[in-house]
């Protein structure tokens, strides 16, 4: 997924969307001044081009209104509470005034084509900022607070933990060129300009200008951050990324706009473009010099690691407890595989029953399939009651741009002061520079591309921020956390396999648990990378020979892992809604009460999930993951086991490298299966 909706903001003039250094600003041919009177002036209007905007201050802008909860609770006085309402409101503006590419996917186009302060000075501040902020919702007592706003008052201070972790704890500006295309803050991406039509496209080319004239600044503060020697797997991310805005600046923006006739307007954009041209190439070009010397020095420890999990999602599980967790639902994962191929394909071995199913392509292409799926999905949705859809919306499906093909797929959504604009469901196409074979070997199968619309639309993303949106904080229906929403439309996946999807079809439950498989490989991975006990190579063979996945996928999935550490949050946070359902139904009717919990469970907006948990069942927020059922050996083959490492040394030890099961056994040898081991066997 690429949905846009996150982190934190400045309440001072001197925030991250503040002027850099008189010697940069002198290089840009414009003064600090200049800068901080378009940011003054963003912050005090609200007639910008947006249907979202509205016209005099703040105060008076269309666009959602904060619900303010019940009525104070005994012990909460009128004023207490209008404090924090007052405070919170402040957070969001604030936030915006920080982060304005993020407050223009939400819809706030006043801030139109700024970009953030990435330069060290414009980072420290925002910290120091952060901080402060912390320590004032803090000194709201809870018990001066009604449920919701102690709700809400967790929910904003876990917020300010998140990208404290990234800004600071993790050093990510400053060691990853993923944070400057950071789907939940800040982003190079000019895709809300080109995509949605929230204004004429004379005004929102006024607009891509004014950004394409900060991109020289900003290429400028990234290139100055970034420390090398960077690991080789961030070096191609960087190369992939602004080289492929640089393409994209030179090629498709200009036929996005190609029919605005306006001669003075398309000067200026023209003017603008060919400095952003450069100002990207150019680090393309810096990263490009820069292989020779990369390393393969990504992993972040495991104290860091288990930080990241505690300040971003609010787990605060032992590293070998969560690794015997995602061990265990690849074994059972893989034992549902097992019994689909002796249904599917009877008599072959799981490779060749996977490559069955992966070489039944979509016909007429990746892009026109996924269409057709998305009506298939939304009657599956309604005709069995699964969750509430509260609007008529839909999402178009498009290929992907050049500068966002890290992934194979991901979602827009426009946030909630948009009106009447549509989500777009991106695929990526193959990597040209791979062969023909692992080409196409990445087109996914029929059935797997079933549920990667799942993933993306019905029920999954799509549907997850329709709910945000009718959230009844404002704060809920901008802020939504990684676990939770990956977490959602992971979950979503096997939840539709159990309501019926398909009708027992063991070709879409391949389907189906072929993506499971991918998520336990990144959870396996992510620990194992991080620790220092797993090999980008090492990475790429398990999800090739334990999870069954194609060439490119195996590449590009372990790539993702070293600058995506959190990735693991997929299968994390869709075991923790599993438990989360089986909890909180229990009591309820079960199976019928699915779509109660669903619709419960979504009204939240996207807080880390054991707030959530802590909420629908009472008690304190934790993390609890259950016991996943063991998987079980059919028809004399083995059971999928842990690979153990040959005894030696360290064999015993408890800090023991991740290690990837292997494939299950059929009958005869299974090469997968023998991979795997093998695999094991040599780990670090």
């Amino acid at each position: 997924m690429h949905s846009r909706l996150w982190s934190a903001a400045f309440l001072a003039a001197a925030g991250l969307c503040g002027c850099e250094a008189n010697q940069d600003a002198a290089q840009d041919g414009t003064n600090d001044a200049g800068i901080a009177a378009q940011q003054t002036e963003a912050s005090r209007s609200s007639s910008g081009t947006g249907a979202g905007d509205g016209a005099g201050d703040s105060g008076a802008r269309a666009g959602p209104a904060a619900t303010r909860g019940d009525a104070p609770a005994a012990g909460e006085t009128a004023a207490e509470a209008a404090e924090w309402d007052a405070f919170v409101d402040r957070f969001i503006e604030g936030y915006f005034e920080a982060h304005p590419t993020f407050a223009v996917v939400q819809g706030r186009h006043e801030f139109d084509g700024l970009l953030p302060d990435w330069s060290r000075e414009g980072i420290d501040n925002e910290i120091e900022r952060l901080r402060n902020l912390r320590l004032e919702a803090e000194r709201f007592d809870e018990a001066d607070l009604d449920p919701e706003r102690r709700f809400q008052r967790d929910y904003l201070i876990s917020r300010i933990d998140r990208d404290l972790f990234w800004l600071d704890a993790a050093d990510w500006p400053f060691r990853n060129p993923a944070f400057y295309f950071d789907w939940m803050l800040d982003s190079l991406d000019p895709s809300p300009y080109v995509t949605l039509t929230y204004a004429p496209p004379r005004e929102r080319l006024a607009s891509i200008t004014r950004y394409l004239e900060n991109i020289p600044r900003a290429a400028r503060q990234i290139r100055a951050n970034l420390q090398t020697p960077l690991p080789a797997p961030y070096v191609q991310l960087g190369i992939d990324s602004f080289g492929g805005l640089a393409d994209y600046f030179g090629n498709e923006l200009v036929q996005a706009f190609a029919e605005v006739d306006d001669a003075a307007l398309r000067r200026a954009f023209d003017s603008a473009r060919q400095p952003a041209i450069e100002a990207m190439a150019g680090l393309r070009t810096w990263l490009e010099n820069e292989r020779a010397g990369a390393t393969d020095e990504f992993a972040i420890g495991a104290e860091l690691f288990q930080r990241m999990l505690r300040d971003t999602e609010g787990v605060d599980v032992p590293l070998d407890e969560l690794e015997r967790i995602g061990r265990a639902d690849l074994e059972r994962n893989t034992a549902a595989l097992r019994e689909a191929c002796a249904e599917y394909a009877p008599g072959q071995n799981i490779r060749a029953c996977f490559d069955r199913m992966a070489g039944n392509k979509p016909e007429g292409g990746v892009v026109e399939a996924a269409s057709r799926q998305l009506d298939v999905l939304k009657a599956h949705v309604v005709e069995n009651d699964i969750v509430t859809v509260p609007s008529d919306e839909r999402a178009e499906v498009r290929e992907a741009p050049p500068f966002a093909r890290s992934n194979f797929a991901y979602i827009n959504i426009p946030g909630p002061y948009e009106t009447g604009q549509p989500s777009i469901y991106f695929i990526a196409p193959p990597d040209p520079g791979w062969s023909e074979e692992v080409q196409q070997g990445y087109i996914p199968g029929e059935a797997d591309l079933l549920f990667t619309s799942v993933h993306e639309v019905w029920p999954g993303h799509f549907l997850n921020f329709l709910h945000a949106k009718q959230a009844d904080a404002l704060f809920g229906r901008i802020f939504v956390g990684y676990a939770f929403a990956e977490g959602w439309a992971h979950y979503a996946e096997e939840m539709m396999w159990e309501a019926g999807l398909g009708d027992g079809n063991p070709e879409i439950r391949i389907g189906q648990v072929s993506n499971a498989l991918m998520r336990d490989c990144r959870f396996l991975s992510a620990i194992g990378l991080h620790t220092g006990e797993m090999s980008v190579e090492e990475s790429e063979a398990l999800f090739r020979d334990a999870c069954f996945q194609d060439e490119g996928t195996a590449r590009q999935q372990a790539a993702r892992g070293t600058y995506d550490p959190a990735y693991l949050n997929y299968t994390m946070g869709k075991l923790l809604i599993r438990q989360l359902r089986e909890d909180w139904t229990a009591g309820r009717g079960g199976r019928d009460a699915w779509k109660a919990f669903h619709d419960e469970f979504l009204s939240h907006g996207g807080p880390p999930i054991p707030l959530v948990r802590a909420e629908m069942l009472g008690g304190e927020p934790e993390a609890v993951f259950g016991e996943p059922a063991a998987a079980e050996a059919d028809d004399g083959a083995a059971a999928v086991q842990s690979s153990a490492a040959p005894a030696t040394a360290e064999a015993g030890s408890e800090d023991a490298a991740v290690q990837p099961p292997a494939a299950p056994a059929a009958a005869e040898a299974d090469d997968a299966a023998a991979a795997a081991r093998q695999l094991a066997a040599g780990r670090r």
